[in-house]
């Protein structure tokens, strides 16, 4: 044994080391370790504890951005491996939809009935990415600020109130005016839900009954499909614009009835356009039934936060009924928020801009007093609506698919946060108008079907700005089409550096600053200096431009 051995040769009185399985355990070890058990002779040296404390964190800070980066390369092979698998399983079933006795000239009239190359968006349950964030608590504490940033304001209002009145004024008059009417609004809401429940579902179905034994299938597509589009134009697009103008409907109020409007026409459309082909391709396989969803499956579809019509979509098993409380509360948190924004660092501002003299320096101070404001704004807008209020409506009705946006503030290019910002509006958009656009014209005018998309989105949100605040200033209107085409292809997707998100924030920055400050200004510009009687161009014409003049 190496004991033995060890011992013979201490008598012997050879110096050779002997190598005892200890012996070769010291070896091995480094030698700051064996000068420590040398020099600590059973004492603990805290010196040398610390420092070699200080050398594994600094060693593991060194290994930290390795490790990231290799979990992150390869969670993308994993996500790119699901990819793939998806497109495999969407491809066989595909072939097994289209046999191989198949002719090709049947296979490519088959694959026409629907927008190749894809079949559409694919619903899967996810949770929104916030509700992931908030589980950090670093991320939660970003949230807190925000939260004691409203206290701030509330702090402040009542203090100033307290001082100029003598006392603590808890009115509400602005909330008040901006939801006012609600009576006519909710009959208005009552009346376009209703409307779209019972015509668009029943002619389609008319439609669709009809199709497969009528002579004349063109002509009767084209009757109901007239029917369709005068519905959508005059039933849903004009009566509510004519009921928020003539009731003159406060802004809120107004807001509440064309957004209504605007997602009503939108999943209208949706419906149609997603069954139509079901039935088309019934009809060329003669099919004995017709694919007809039920009514159920169509009023489930009006209320799911979705504008993507499918029969069916993932549901969870159970409604946390806290959850849609908290995220109702955080909706009301988030207007009376606004709320205090308007109060403390918008009116103040632009009350009494339309009687000074314009100059480009004032304009370059209102636009850049209105950076912060318009900021808050726009976290505002995300935060209740695209996390809290579609949240609160997922849940009551087990919608599991909760991806209504995506980590747009991590965006490096105007094109990934147009994706990222409202995935619920953007699906539309990309399946029925630029995906339907490149079907109908060809792949080749890819640069067309974009520009037709940005035209669409721009004319919709100045239209709802424009009837919702009762003037014509299309600031949002060239904001999107000018500078928001030309980011759009400056900051493309190649763009991948740090400097091109910081580029990217500014610039939204800026523009959240010229929208706040030029229709604030129109608005109190309209207040101080109305027309006695108008013309249609006194409503296309900026007054803020010549207010000051009039004073």
């Amino acid at each position: 044994m190496a004991g033995e051995d060890c011992v013979r040769k201490r008598r012997s009185g050879s110096t050779t080391t002997c190598k005892t399985p200890d012996n070769e355990e010291m070896q091995r070890r480094p030698e700051s370790e064996r000068s420590f058990q040398n020099s600590s002779n059973g004492r603990v040296d805290v010196d040398h504890v610390i420092t070699r404390k200080m050398q594994l964190i600094a060693e593991a800070e060194q290994l930290k951005p390795a490790f990231m980066k290799e979990v992150d390369s390869h969670f993308t092979e994993f996500v790119n491996s699901l990819v793939a698998k998806s497109v495999l399983l969407d491809s066989s079933s595909s072939a097994s939809l289209f046999p191989a006795s198949c002719s090709e000239k049947e296979l490519h009239k088959a694959k026409t009935l629907r927008a190749p190359p894809e079949h559409g968006k694919i619903f899967t349950a996810r949770r929104s990415l916030l509700d992931e964030l908030f589980e950090v608590s670093h991320i939660r504490t970003i949230y807190h600020m925000f939260i004691a940033l409203l206290i701030v304001f509330i702090l402040s209002t009542l203090l100033v109130d307290f001082i100029d009145e003598g006392r603590l004024v808890l009115g509400f008059d602005l909330l008040v005016f901006v939801f006012g009417k609600f009576p006519v609004v909710f009959c208005t809401w009552l009346c376009m839900f209703c409307a779209t429940v019972i015509i668009p579902y029943n002619l389609f179905v008319w439609w669709a009954q009809g199709y497969c034994s009528s002579s004349h299938r063109v002509l009767h597509s084209l009757f109901y499909g007239m029917l369709f589009t005068l519905f959508q134009t005059a039933g849903l697009g004009f009566g509510p614009t004519y009921i928020a103008v003539s009731y003159a409907l406060p802004p809120a109020s107004r807001f509440i009835v064309i957004l209504e409007q605007v997602r009503l026409v939108m999943k209208a459309h949706s419906f149609v356009r997603e069954n139509v082909p079901r039935v088309l391709s019934s009809v060329k396989d003669k099919s004995s039934t017709v694919p007809i969803p039920r009514i159920s499956q169509y009023l489930y579809f009006l209320f799911a936060p979705t504008l993507i019509y499918r029969d069916n979509y993932p549901r969870n098993p159970m409604i946390r009924w806290g959850y849609v409380a908290t995220k109702f509360a955080q909706v009301l948190g988030s207007l009376f928020y606004a709320y205090y924004i308007f109060v403390r660092l918008c009116i103040p501002q632009f009350r009494n801009s339309s009687q000074e003299t314009f100059s480009l320096r004032g304009l370059v101070l209102c636009i850049f007093n209105s950076i912060l404001p318009g900021v808050l704004i726009l976290f505002l807008v995300f935060f209740a609506f695209l996390h809290c209020w579609l949240n609160a409506f997922a849940e009551m009705l087990r919608f599991a698919d909760r991806m209504f946006y995506k980590d747009w503030w991590n965006s490096t290019s105007y094109a990934n946060y147009y994706r990222t910002w409202n995935v619920v509006v953007h699906d539309w958009l990309y399946y029925y108008a630029y995906r339907d656009f490149l079907w109908f014209f060809g792949k080749k005018f890819k640069a067309a079907a974009m520009l037709s998309v940005f035209t669409v989105s721009a004319a919709v949100h100045e239209y709802v700005l424009s009837i919702c605040f009762g003037y014509f200033y299309p600031v949002l209107f060239c904001l999107f089409m000018c500078f928001g085409m030309v980011f759009n292809f400056i900051l493309n997707d190649r763009r991948k550096g740090p400097i091109w998100n910081v580029i990217m924030w500014t610039s939204l920055f800026l523009g959240q600053g010229v929208i706040i400050c030029l229709y604030s200004q129109e608005w109190y510009a309209r207040q101080y200096c109305p027309m006695e009687n108008p013309t249609f161009l006194d409503y296309l014409k900026p007054r803020s431009w010549s207010c000051h003049t009039k004073m």
